[in-house]
């Protein structure tokens, strides 16, 4: 099989390309600009394009099939060519459903979660050496790619996306994959420049409940209100299984599932949600709950959430992917309920199309009010970069509902604030889908001072 891809250098577009490449296909690939780690990863396998930019000659007639990156522009020329020459040219999550139509599909969908629980199931089943595909959405340690296709694995468990499969095919992700089970962890209005009104977003949840194959089942946080509400009008033939948090207690920041006070490595009630939605798919996939236990014990979580930076003298710092409202509430709640005796100290990078929308930001009230210090974060640039409007700090405190916020759009100033706190006692906690204007929040970690005051 002969492959080329379209703006090959994307998160899940190049793990896709090293995947069929293990497979024995024949790949090839183009981009206008691929950063690290992409370009490593390509170029270990020998996929790296030898030059930048778009050659309607890399487009053949001998080709199987051409695979279409979001990131490409619909007057792509080697898009144009593809057409014009009437090849079959895919989106990746059609393509992954091409390479597993004959395999059961586990599909987890959600505003948010997805990458943990994806990262729970794949964690559990390599504890236990099944033999499986996946698609996921983060670097998982133990993992060597983001995507695994092969001809052998019986199961592929995908995360899967809301968003729209590429720039000629404007459904999202999920409605592709055609699941046999699927979760499905809340929905909480996202990507607004697609989805204008929460109505809009809404009803891709109830699409997707009907691209559920017959006889499938569907997982779904009924902690959720109008996920519940979404769910108890179906009409689609599929079996519903609800769960909300498991038994546990916290004793000295150790989260224990109840009543066998199994010991984990991750917190937080979003977390336990997200674990409890894992434990159902396993027990559908033949691992009983005692078996789940031991296997998850020792998960340490999917990278960006709530990852450990440092740790030392009483103060944590955590970097966390969270971005919108929701994840935001939940991620600060999490820590706080966690280190009940600690100060915390949040930060959160507005980065994305829909947090710097003025009508959505408005979404974000009340969502810092766990914790002591709030900081809102944008980078000057980013408004540039997007042609929009930038918000000043008044924008920003009568959105967030707070006059106590604090906030910083230069990434120096950022950093001397931060590094000038004792942190001795306090968390610190960064959110963000972006960098922070390129900070090394690793080098910040370790610079905090938590020294005690009576040792200075």
């Amino acid at each position: 099989m002969r492959i080329h891809f379209i703006a090959i250098g994307g998160s899940a577009m190049h793990n896709l390309a090293i995947a069929l490449h293990k497979k024995g296909y024949q790949v090839t690939g183009s981009d206008d600009v691929i950063f690290e780690p992409s370009s490593s990863r390509l170029s270990k396998y020998g996929l790296l394009p030898g030059q930048m930019g778009w050659d309607e000659n890399n487009i053949t007639s001998d080709l199987d099939a051409v695979i279409l990156g979001m990131h490409a522009l619909k007057d792509n020329p080697e898009l144009l060519r593809a057409q014009q020459m009437g090849l079959k040219i895919y989106s990746y999550p059609e393509y992954i459903y091409e390479q597993t139509k004959d395999k059961l599909r586990v599909v987890i969908g959600g505003s948010h979660g997805k990458t943990t629980i994806t990262s729970m199931i794949l964690h559990v089943l390599n504890y236990y050496k099944r033999d499986f595909d996946y698609l996921v959405g983060a670097q998982l340690a133990g993992f060597d790619t983001m995507v695994k296709v092969t001809e052998s694995a019986p199961l592929i468990v995908i995360e899967g996306d809301e968003y729209l499969a590429s720039p000629i095919d404007r459904r999202p992700k999920f409605h592709l994959y055609k699941a046999n089970i699927a979760v499905i962890s809340g929905i909480a209005w996202d990507h607004i420049n697609v989805f204008p009104t929460y109505q809009d977003y809404t009803r891709q949840f109830e699409l997707f409940i009907e691209t559920i194959q017959p006889g499938g089942k569907l997982i779904y946080c009924n902690a959720d209100h109008d996920l519940n509400v979404l769910v108890k009008g179906l009409t689609a033939p599929v079996e519903t299984t609800g769960y909300g948090i498991p038994e546990h207690k916290v004793e000295n920041g150790i989260t224990f599932l109840l009543p066998d006070e199994t010991a984990l490595k991750i917190f937080g009630d979003h977390n336990l949600m997200n674990l409890n939605a894992a434990r159902l798919v396993c027990l559908q996939l033949g691992i009983d709950g005692t078996q789940f236990n031991i296997a998850i014990s020792s998960f340490t979580g999917a990278a960006k959430r709530l990852e450990l930076l440092n740790a030392e003298n009483e103060t944590n710092v955590y970097k966390d992917f969270a971005h919108s409202p929701s994840k935001l509430k939940a991620t600060i709640e999490a820590v706080e309920a966690q280190f009940p005796t600690r100060q915390l100290v949040a930060c959160i990078e507005l980065h994305t199309f829909s947090s710097l929308n003025k009508t959505f930001l408005e979404q974000y009230a009340d969502t810092m009010t766990k914790s002591d210090i709030a900081i809102v974060y944008i980078d000057e640039k980013t408004f540039v970069q997007k042609k929009m409007e930038p918000f000043t700090q008044y924008d920003v405190q009568t959105a967030f509902n707070s006059k106590e916020i604090l906030f910083f759009n230069n990434s120096a100033l950022l950093e001397d604030y931060l590094l000038n706190i004792n942190f001795y006692r306090t968390n610190l906690l960064l959110m963000s889908s972006g960098n922070f204007g390129g900070l090394d929040l690793t080098k910040l970690a370790r610079e905090l001072n938590t020294i005690s005051p009576k040792e200075q």
